[in-house]
């Protein structure tokens, strides 16, 4: 039996090497987007299972007729991936109740909605699988991306959380703690804060250092399509790890972030990043 496949934030980078992927390895997709995409059209040319969805992960009344959708034409939900996201870039200083309220209602809120309105679905059926794709910043600090960090720590929480409610219904929820990989998330998915970014910024040296480093990393990265292999993995693997890292920042600092003591982390990070040391 062909399995259905819900992904938010199909339209680009993850979500959408996740749809093409799943839908090439014969799994039926259901790709959520806020508006057209044309590489989902030019895939659906090619043959291949995809069907696009309207989908606002923050608005409930988006979410429950997306996932009304997905049910009457597939019968049912067996895979959610949770994709859909952006980053802020803003200190803690800076960021306005506005930026912090949509990074959280994004990132954390939306897919708690998407999470509710399956779950119904999946535990009358006895089982499914549910996908966070998290950040290996859910495990760590970064100066600039406090919110967004904020932001897939809770996820990460949620995940643990949300296991032990759901595994005695069959229902599997696992994370993917994923690196910095070549999207377009620093010309779509990254946010920055006005003030932050002034010239007059008080922040300006730790912008003018930072910044480029973190858009290098994700402009000049690999392709995204180790993402969308470890999904496919954790769909057809039972015996999964609950939280998979995937990409060299990912398996570099999340071991490290295990084996060293808080201090010895807060070092190590600001040596790599050349971040600068706080005074005494």
């Amino acid at each position: 039996m062909t399995k259905s496949v819900l992904i938010t934030g199909a339209r680009s980078g993850m979500g959408l090497a996740t749809a093409l992927m799943l839908a090439e390895n014969g799994y039926r997709v259901f790709a959520g987007v806020r508006g057209d995409s044309a590489e989902l059209d030019e895939a659906r040319a090619r043959g291949l299972d995809i069907t696009s969805v309207m989908l606002d992960v923050q608005d409930t009344a988006s979410i429950r007729a997306a996932v009304a959708q997905v049910v009457d034409q597939a019968g049912g939900i067996d895979v959610l991936v949770n994709n859909a996201g952006f980053g802020l870039l803003a200190t803690v200083e800076d960021g306005t109740d506005e930026e912090i309220f949509k990074q959280f209602d994004v990132n954390v809120l939306g897919l708690i909605r998407m999470t509710r309105e399956v779950l119904p679905h999946m535990r009358r059926a006895g089982g499914g699988v549910i996908i966070n794709i998290s950040s290996f910043l859910g495990r760590m600090g970064l100066p600039l991306l406090a919110h967004y960090n904020a932001s897939k720590y809770a996820v990460e929480g949620l995940t643990d959380s949300l296991r032990f409610e759901v595994g005695p219904f069959g229902i599997r929820v696992h994370s993917i703690l994923a690196g910095l990989f070549g999207t377009n998330f620093v010309k779509k998915g990254l946010v920055a804060n006005a003030a932050t970014t002034a010239e007059a910024s008080p922040y300006r040296e730790l912008v003018a250092h930072f910044v480029p480093v973190v858009a290098k990393a994700i402009n000049e990265g690999p392709s995204p399509e180790p993402i969308a292999r470890a999904v496919r993995d954790i769909i057809e693997n039972p015996d999964s790890d609950i939280a998979v890292m995937v990409g060299t920042e990912a398996e570099q600092f999340v071991p490290l972030r295990r084996s060293l003591s808080d201090k010895e982390f807060e070092a190590k990070v600001i040596g790599t990043f050349g971040l600068p040391p706080a005074k005494a």
